[in-house]
């Protein structure tokens, strides 16, 4: 008999176990959440009307550049010099003409050696 209630015992210890990890593992939620994966074509822009606009006071330095994009961008940036690392802002003047300010820092035509334009919708 007080073998019998040794067992009892253990198996109601395992029992209460087993529904108290049970218990914790219900209480856990997770939000619902979302996941995916998916693709879209990118295609480039044409870029025409390019006036590389001098600085009046010394015309060895470069003032701006002007340029017109074949669609609508957001965000357009150029850089004028390869192995260079500066890029510079541009702004839209008009649909899709844009100016770009070389001032800052200012650039000598002499360095200029690539005209990289990285536009984006």
């Amino acid at each position: 008999m007080l073998r019998n209630l040794k067992v009892m015992f253990v198996v109601m210890f395992v029992v209460v176990l087993a529904v108290g990890a049970y218990a914790f593992a219900a209480a856990n939620t997770v939000p619902t959440s979302k996941a995916g994966a998916g693709s879209g074509v990118i295609s480039g822009y044409t870029i025409t009307n390019i006036d590389y606009n001098l600085n009046a006071t010394d015309p060895t330095v470069l003032e701006s550049v002007d340029l017109t994009l074949s669609a609508a961008a957001t965000t357009v940036k150029i850089k004028l010099v390869a192995a260079g690392s500066t890029w510079y802002n541009c702004t839209v003047v008009l649909a899709n003409d844009w100016t770009c300010d070389t001032t800052v820092p200012a650039i000598s035509l002499s360095t200029v050696d690539q005209l990289d334009v990285v536009a984006a919708e």
